[in-house]
């Protein structure tokens, strides 16, 4: 299994490679980028088997460098191994599809055990990030359930035409409020659902379907 090493810091670089080194019968250690964007210019030339990529690096980190080798090599598995225990790191890592998200504190043996599954085409997670992986999908779902209940009509009706890609001027024309009013159901809407952004709440209302049902138009009520 051919491998790119990407971390910013070399020292880590030289000791794992030296680890690596050690079972030349499962890892080929084929290169070692110390940015994002090297990592990415790495596998457009020599299209590695596995990427082992840390998440805090210069000049585009590992996140954003993982997404660009999925969306233009599919077949590249980036393994994330940090040494951020982040839930959110973790849960957006595992939403880009990522191979396998591993803490740098494993040990030699069990990290072997896990590329070996990656080899295998399964995925590299501890029994404990998966434990933490599946808490938090429970835990998401059952806020995303209760704050979905919890929106009013009209606030469903922000959030379908936020998902349509209207601006507030444009959604408050829609449905006969002020700029400032559409702006108050955008705040509640992301306090309930528990989202950061517009980007967000349009995700949300196309994963949810509530983005294709029907938007009544020039609604009355505030």
């Amino acid at each position: 299994m051919n491998v790119l090493i990407a971390d910013d810091h070399r020292l880590f670089r030289q000791g794992l490679i030296g680890l690596m080194n050690t079972r030349p019968d499962l890892v080929h250690v084929v290169g070692e980028a110390g940015t994002g964007r090297e990592a990415i210019l790495f596998v457009e030339r020599h299209h590695p088997d596995v990427v082992l990529m840390d998440l805090q690096m210069p000049d585009g980190d590992g996140l954003h460098a993982a997404a660009q080798i999925q969306q233009r090599w599919s077949d590249v598995r980036v393994v994330i191994l940090t040494a951020s225990e982040s839930d959110e790191q973790l849960y957006r890592a595992v939403r880009q599809g990522v191979a396998g998200y591993l803490l740098k504190s494993l040990d030699a043996a069990e990290l072997f055990d896990l590329l070996g599954g990656v080899a295998q085409g399964e995925v590299a997670m501890t029994r404990a990030m998966a434990a933490r992986l599946l808490k938090g999908i429970a835990h998401h779902n059952a806020d995303a359930n209760t704050g979905e209940q919890a929106l009013t009509e009209r606030e469903i009706q922000v959030l379908r035409l936020v998902a349509q890609g209207e601006s507030n001027p444009q959604i408050a024309e829609n449905l006969c409020i002020t700029v400032n009013t559409v702006k108050v159901h955008l705040r509640n809407i992301l306090a309930k659902l528990r989202l950061e952004n517009r980007t967000q709440v349009a995700t949300y209302a196309v994963q949810s379907g509530l983005a294709f049902s029907p938007t009544p138009q020039n609604h009355p009520t505030g």
